[in-house]
């Protein structure tokens, strides 16, 4: 159980997703949102202590570290307040629009001597973790190819993701998930190339295509491909690296989770027991990041990881809006 409280901003459905994970991991919870809707939610989670705040001002004042679950415009101000409260942030992918304000935002927490946790959750599902450690362990020898494939239907509960100037589109609200752990595997890119198709059905319902690929310094290319489909389109992530030794690769459709479907009563200590398979990996993430607070030990994903995620996905962008290669070493790749 974490003696830590924490300030959540928002009431949509990461807010949601993040609360159940504190509360997993016993910590208290105070939310607020501008809207008005976390009152709603605090009241659902009432019995487990969780309580509505009046203000974000009252969360900086009150709680030891704050997590950020707004859109994305709204990211870098909060951070910003946050660091000069003195308050240790957890903030929902990307860290800000843009390289420039990603930056600040972390030079802002850096000065103020508090953590600033990027939530890339990818990097805690237990798939990917097994890749990270096989990998590290020369299970592929030295990556050369990768390939990286993330589904799901459009994200229409909200109308600010299909606003590109408020979201970025598909290449920074959801395959930035996928340009980080990419990252993480291979090393630092150095180049990027990407193009993004969208389109609206006679019924309204949008979809939106992106593709994107990666020079890294090592040398190794990564190749992305990025689905928001159309309602009911299934969630299903692929990934598949190749290397000097050998090949790893998953699928979430074709991964079938282990289950016990019948047991013969037997004694109490032979049974199979009773035991979860993984960590939820939102509580995974969350509680490495309270860990890094209340022990000061250096978490998996940092602030840098976090600047290096939008800087990568700023770079796709430029290139689908220009229709050239950018080079990430090069000032351009910041615009």
């Amino acid at each position: 159980m974490l003696d830590l409280h924490v300030g959540l901003l928002g009431a949509g459905v990461m807010a949601q997703t993040h609360l159940e994970a504190w509360i997993t991991l016993g910590a208290r919870v105070s939310v607020y949102s501008d809207d008005g809707r976390h009152t709603h939610l605090a009241a659902d989670h009432a019995g487990q202590g969780v309580k509505a705040a009046p203000s974000l001002a009252h969360l900086l004042e009150h709680c030891t570290l704050i997590d950020i679950c707004t859109p994305t415009a709204s990211h870098k101000e909060i951070i910003l307040a946050a660091a000069a409260a003195g308050r240790h942030v957890v903030c929902e992918k990307p860290l800000a629009m843009t390289p420039e304000d990603a930056q600040e935002a972390a030079d802002a927490t850096a000065r103020a001597g508090v953590h600033l946790f990027p939530a890339h959750v990818v990097r805690y599902f237990p798939e990917y973790e097994a890749l990270h450690r096989a990998v590290e362990a020369g299970a592929v020898g030295e990556p050369a190819i990768l390939h990286f494939t993330r589904m799901t239907a459009y994200p229409d509960w909200s109308p600010w993701f299909s606003d590109t100037a408020l979201s970025g589109g598909i290449l920074t609200d959801q395959m930035i998930h996928d340009f980080d752990y990419a990252r993480s595997v291979a090393g630092d890119p150095v180049r990027v190339y990407a193009q993004v198709r969208e389109s609206e059905s006679d019924d309204g319902a949008r979809i939106a295509a992106g593709t994107a690929v990666l020079t890294h310094a090592s040398g190794a290319i990564s190749y992305f491909h990025g689905l928001w489909g159309q309602p009911g389109t299934a969630f299903r992530t692929t990934f598949r690296v190749a290397g000097s030794d050998g090949v790893l690769e998953h699928d979430s459709h074709a991964t079938t989770a282990f289950r016990v479907l019948a047991q013969q009563p037997v004694p109490e200590d032979e049974r199979i027991p009773q035991v979860a398979l993984f960590e939820n990996p939102y509580a995974a993430e969350l509680r490495d990041f309270a860990h890094a607070v209340l022990t000061g030990r250096a978490p998996r994903v940092d602030a840098h990881d976090g600047v290096m995620a939008v800087r990568i996905a700023a770079a796709a962008r430029e290139s689908a809006r220009t229709g050239r290669a950018i080079d990430l070493t090069a000032e351009e790749a910041t615009r």
